[in-house]
């Protein structure tokens, strides 16, 4: 894709359900090499924006264009090769006794068991490197089933990198973790958003604390709205967070890491 090609191109895109609209008219750009974070309540509309942008999901009204393809005009399952959707449903997917070498290896064709397909030596090399890369090199003939919750986020991470894609969309990957498997999470994601080959990256959280550092710009949304979007530093402020949340917070920003409390607590 040429670099000067938005990722993804969003023009006033609605999804309704039930009478109700889950995003409203949104505009969003993301550029090549930016490393976004979407945060918001729930139900502000944050996930259906993932599915949206990762093409699994056709809004009501609008166009979306990603990777220099328009939904509607373009063969959408072979578009969707070509991005790495990561979220929770694919852990219930997966069957707990395959290896965690294996669940990396499938995520070369997007499958879900490695008989599926034919894998040659260096597929197998790229699986054992990208698993070392996230610190689990120890755990690649162990069960999937048996790793922590934390290993089992790393190791779709590193499964949604076997592809080469050219989108990564995150959705909630620290939900569920303890203190440090979080920690583990943001490291690595701090990793790959400063390392230029990673491709543009969009990761959808609640919470500022699991924002990594090397994040280049935030759209925090309610309602299915913008309350703002831009560079990190200009949209994760007091006023527009507070907004976003329906609570008054204090954010603050130390060394590359945000957090954010409600105001005199």
């Amino acid at each position: 894709m040429p670099v000067t090609v938005p990722a993804i191109s969003l023009r006033a895109v609605t999804v309704r359900r039930d009478g109700r609209a889950l995003l409203d008219a949104l505009d969003w750009d993301v550029q090549p090499g930016e490393r976004w974070v979407v945060l918001g309540p729930n139900g502000s509309g944050k996930t259906t924006l993932l599915k949206v942008a990762g093409m699994q999901l056709l809004p009501t009204s609008g166009t979306v264009t990603v990777l220099g393809e328009t939904y509607g005009r373009t063969d959408a399952r072979a578009l969707r090769r070509r991005i790495a959707f990561v979220s929770g449903a694919l852990l219930r997917g997966l069957r707990p006794s395959i290896s965690t070498h294996d669940v990396v290896l499938t995520g070369r064709f997007a499958a879900l068991e490695a008989c599926w397909h034919s894998y040659d030596r260096a597929d197998h090399d790229r699986a054992d490197r990208l698993l070392a890369d996230a610190g689990l090199g120890k755990t690649a003939t162990r069960q999937f089933g048996l790793l922590s919750e934390g290993e089992r986020q790393r190791t779709l991470l590193a499964r949604a990198l076997m592809a080469d894609p050219e989108l990564l969309l995150l959705d909630e990957p620290a939900a569920g973790l303890d203190l440090g498997a979080r920690e583990a999470l943001v490291q690595r994601l701090a990793d790959l958003a400063a390392d230029p080959a990673t491709p543009p990256l969009v990761l959808v959280t609640h919470h500022l604390e699991e924002i990594p550092p090397g994040t280049t710009h935030a759209l925090l949304l309610r309602d299915g709205r913008p309350v703002a979007s831009g560079p990190v530093g200009d949209v994760l402020r007091s006023g527009t967070v507070s907004e976003a949340f329906g609570i008054t917070v204090d954010v603050d920003r130390v060394a590359g890491r945000w957090t954010a409390r409600a105001r005199g607590v």
